[in-house]
């Protein structure tokens, strides 16, 4: 069978993520994953998730069942698992200069989406070097506090 995935347009993109990682997040923690559950989590319309999960479907990033849920495809699955590993980056970064959960979680919000592969890789090797130094890590959470 053919991939049958097609381009995520640009303006897309952070929707998209957004879904495949809230879905991944319920497919993990309850083992389903149902448009009114993904709705709750993303504060929006049952309808509204209803028609992205269709798209998603159609991109071949998840597999939808009317009134009995979603899964993820493979393709969507990784595609989910590296979105998500990409936030927790970002929210352990954070975390190490000393930025509050609820700034944290903003920031990380606006930030996940933008962020290139090659500044993720750079925000890792700081995170690997401040946990290797914990006085190196206590002058930048102490300078980023102001």
């Amino acid at each position: 069978m053919a991939a049958k995935v097609n381009t995520i347009t640009v303006g897309e993109s952070s929707a998209v993520e957004d879904y495949l990682e809230r879905i991944l997040h319920l497919l993990d923690s309850k083992g389903y994953a149902r448009v009114a559950d993904v709705a709750e989590g993303l504060g929006i319309a049952q309808a509204s998730v209803s028609n992205m999960v269709r798209r998603l479907d159609e991109k071949g990033l998840l597999v939808y069942e009317k009134y009995k849920g979603m899964t993820l495809t493979k393709e969507g699955e990784l595609l989910a698992r590296r979105i998500t590993k990409r936030h927790e980056i970002l929210e352990q970064f954070l975390e190490l200069l000393g930025v509050d959960k609820e700034t944290a979680y903003h920031d990380v919000e606006g930030m996940e989406h933008h962020i290139s592969s090659e500044t993720l890789r750079g925000i890792q090797q700081i995170i690997v070097e401040l946990k290797r130094d914990s006085a190196m890590q206590a002058r930048v959470e102490s300078a980023a506090q102001g």
